[in-house]
């Protein structure tokens, strides 16, 4: 029998807590028998979600904690002062190995505050992203960073798409990840300085097999999937991502207006459903479960501050995922043969 995996969910963050967070959690514990859930937050409000519910013995459990960092709250001084908070204490929880990983819908910015000063980074990890895989046409696609660093150097996004692209292999099982550079055009001497730096790294990266890069991604082609992983500042991803679900959400608001603006198109949809609901789910964004920060020590995951049941539920599967493929020891391993190397680049220009 396998050792359960221990997930630490912060049951207080996000709009829809705590009610949407533990109906995901039942959900995910319902499905998969080697999984361990501590939800942490209020007790008394987790309990009342609880109350009545059906789940596995054994396989929910509750850590209380009375505080709760709210979204206006400045990140560094939240996580300085609120202790006993939900997030706090369920990152707390994955540092001294009491869970495998951490899940939150709360507070962005306390979240990588958080999970860099609490959990750690891995030694050779420079600036931890947020990678998102987003739907495209041709499968998903790992964008980062999507809010973690707003200001990045070329190094930066360097490891950024070799930490993508781990991830892509190992976790949605894509041989060989595409790699772009999110760029305003297709030549190589396009876009600012951050760009055109970056690119010159990837390009010999690529060069020497570390990634597959193929060169600059503009926005426009992201949802066609041209490629696996697209690597950008925090900044330019973050509107990207936003863009995406904005645009995302006005269409199926649209499409379903059409639909039922007539009769003739409300058969016409009737006939359709089917296929529509296809073709939706397949642009659905919560399928793949919420942002984690990698490169951190342990797993620590950001959901949609308005996430719901169903993103709950995939972001647990994907720290199932996660720890099964152990990523983070993956990522610990580039990260100490990259030192190395830059090691012994530094003693052979100081004559050792």
């Amino acid at each position: 029998m396998e050792e359960k995996i221990r997930i630490a969910v912060d049951a207080m963050g996000g709009d829809n807590a705590p009610q949407e967070i533990v109906k995901g959690v039942l959900a995910a514990v319902n499905k998969e028998k080697e999984l361990s859930v501590i939800l942490v937050g209020r007790q008394q409000d987790i309990a009342s979600c609880l109350n009545g519910q059906v789940y596995p013995q054994g396989s929910v459990s509750v850590r209380n904690a009375e505080d709760v960092i709210e979204t206006a709250d400045h990140p560094v001084e939240a996580i300085r002062r609120k202790k006993d908070s939900s997030l706090v204490v369920a990152l707390q929880m994955v540092k001294k190995g009491e869970a495998d990983a951490c899940i939150s819908a709360g507070n962005s910015g306390a979240v990588l505050v958080g999970g860099q000063g609490i959990v750690g980074r891995i030694r050779g990890v420079q600036r931890p992203p947020f990678a998102s895989v987003m739907p495209t046409q041709s499968g998903g696609m790992m964008l980062l960073d999507c809010g973690a660093n707003v200001d990045a150097r070329p190094e930066h996004l360097a490891q950024w798409a070799k930490l993508g692209s781990i991830y892509m292999e190992s976790i949605e099982g894509v041989k060989n990840p595409r790699v772009g550079i999110v760029n305003i055009g297709a030549e190589e001497e396009k876009g600012n300085t951050l760009v055109k730096e970056t690119f010159a790294l990837l390009k010999e990266m690529g060069e020497r097999g570390e990634i597959n890069f193929t060169g600059s991604c503009e926005a426009r082609d992201i949802p066609a999937g041209v490629c696996d992983v697209a690597v950008c500042d925090g900044f330019t991803g973050n509107v990207i991502i936003k863009m995406y679900e904005g645009v995302a959400k006005v269409l199926l608001s649209e499409i379903k207006a059409g639909i039922y603006s007539t009769t003739k198109s409300k058969i016409g949809g009737l006939l359709i459903k089917d296929a529509l609901k296809g073709t939706l789910k397949k642009f659905d964004v919560t399928r793949y479960g919420g942002a984690p920060l990698l490169g951190l020590k342990s797993l620590v995951v950001k959901m949609h501050g308005s996430a719901k049941a169903v993103e709950v539920e995939n972001a647990i599967y994907q720290c199932i995922q996660f720890h099964k493929e152990d990523i983070t020891g993956r990522t610990a391993l580039y990260a100490e043969q990259e030192n190395a190397v830059q090691g012994n680049a530094e003693r052979r220009q100081d004559g050792v």
